[in-house]
């Protein structure tokens, strides 16, 4: 294990993802990840504000696409909207940095891969400046896929999501909350973040409206879940699901494989894999819940059984902290991933890292 001191770079650093990035830094569980410098960006709400961490107290800077801002730093988490991480992306490669994009903006752009350490790490190699972290629901589920794929191809897979509130931000958080106190005191919810009050309901609808009757959500697990198993013609069908919880993301999946496999050999796959946790014993009553798994980093797996309407067919239930492993902690194993195997180059000496992606993101004034 390398051990290098990195300097680290973090966009967005009051948002959730941010603050979740400092907080898991701050545990200082992280052998492979060793920092020597925090260097801290977000808008002008928040710039000179101070935060502590790893002993120090760090003055979060005016975020702008420059690339002398980043300058000297070996990795930079964007932790941002799309717009704004297609102007950063090229300007944080252009200073030497490496990317790690926690956004829509370059998942699905052919030169830039699309990680999950535990799944497709050789992937990160091959980038030229940027790596895209995948939706925080495809995340969670093709970690619990990829060992039970690696030992009986998997040909189709179906699955409904229930995805708590903190997946869109701080405000439906907030908002949440708020409409839980008004049905409490009798008063009618307030509506702002969703076009229904989430307090006591569901919502069958994430992202914007696309063609074919799908939700953008859905979609981005089916493009991505392809991507990162690189498999560009896998069947994957998506329902994905608002419902009121804070934290942490569950996943009801339903998997043809080419072959049989009996649940007790999913369950034993399942086990002897790192960072999955499989709590499966539903006569006694326990399986995964976001209440359990909240504030950690595994997936867990649970309610694994045979589907009586397909012979090759298993169902499973995926729960994971959303904003942790979905989201921050990923980042965090792909720093460590790149920087454990000497990839902080990538590809950049190869070819020009700037062809194609100045070709994705057009000129800066125009994003």
């Amino acid at each position: 294990m390398s051990t290098r001191a990195y300097n680290i770079g973090l966009v967005g650093a009051t948002g959730q993802v941010g603050k979740e990035f400092l907080k898991i830094l701050n545990e200082g569980v992280r052998p492979g990840l060793r920092v020597n410098e925090l260097r801290l960006f977000a808008s002008e709400r928040s710039a000179g504000q101070t935060v502590s961490c790893l002993g120090q107290q760090w003055q979060i800077g005016l975020a702008s696409p420059d690339p002398d801002l980043f300058k000297g730093l070996d990795f930079v988490l964007t932790a941002i909207g799309d717009d704004l991480a297609k102007i950063y992306g090229p300007a944080i490669a252009r200073s030497g940095a490496l990317n790690v994009d926690k956004s829509n903006a370059w998942r699905m752009h052919p030169d830039v891969p699309l990680v999950v350490p535990e799944v497709n790490p050789d992937a990160a190699r091959e980038h030229f400046g940027i790596i895209a972290g995948p939706n925080c629901s495809t995340t969670q589920m093709v970690v619990a896929l990829w060992p039970l794929h690696r030992s009986n191809p998997i040909r189709r897979v179906i699955v409904d999501t229930y995805q708590a509130v903190s997946g869109t931000g701080w405000r439906a958080v907030d908002e949440l909350r708020d409409q839980t106190s008004a049905i409490a005191s009798g008063e009618h919810p307030e509506v702002s973040v969703y076009p229904h009050p989430i307090v006591q309901n569901l919502i069958p609808e994430i992202g914007g409206w696309r063609e074919g009757g799908y939700f953008s959500e859905e979609l981005k697990m089916i493009d991505e879940t392809r991507k990162i198993m690189d498999i560009p013609d896998l069947a994957v069908q998506a329902t994905c699901v608002r419902v009121p919880v804070m934290v942490g993301h569950s996943e009801a999946i339903h998997i043809e494989f080419e072959h049989e496999m009996d649940p007790s050999e999913a369950r034993e796959i399942l086990r002897r894999t790192p960072g999955i946790i499989v709590v499966d014993d539903p006569k006694e009553h326990r399986y995964p819940t976001p209440v359990a798994t909240a504030g950690l980093d595994p997936v867990y797996v649970g309610r694994i059984r045979r589907d009586p309407s397909h012979k090759h067919g298993l169902s499973i239930w995926v729960v994971a902290d959303n904003v942790r492993k979905g989201a921050a902690l990923n980042a965090i194993q792909t720093f460590e991933l790149v920087g454990r195997n000497g990839w902080l180059r990538g590809n950049r000496d190869q070819r020009d890292p700037f062809e194609s992606i100045n070709a994705h993101v057009g000129s800066p004034t125009a994003a």
